[in-house]
């Protein structure tokens, strides 16, 4: 599962990133959010780390694209998870 979760993620970030002014931007930052709260159920503010580091290197390693940005998307899930 986590994997499938990874690569949505990925998916979602990389259009955002890719084309910012898609219509669809707003409700992939939703799913963005609902997965990240998914992986906070899960494994709590470590698999959030452990999820945005390896999403990170990769999106940024095939796009150039950082996908920092959405990093906010997370925040309110836990107080230790402030961006």
């Amino acid at each position: 599962m986590d994997f499938m979760l990874e690569e949505e993620l990925i998916d979602l970030m990389t259009f955002c990133l890719q084309t910012p002014d898609a219509p669809e931007v707003d409700e992939k930052k939703k799913r963005i959010t609902e997965v990240g709260k998914e992986i906070f159920n899960d494994g709590g503010v470590d698999a959030m780390v452990a999820f945005f580091f390896a999403i990170d290197n990769r999106i940024t390693e095939e796009i150039s694209k950082s996908p920092v940005i959405f990093k906010p998307l997370w925040n309110g899930l836990d107080d230790e998870w402030k961006f």
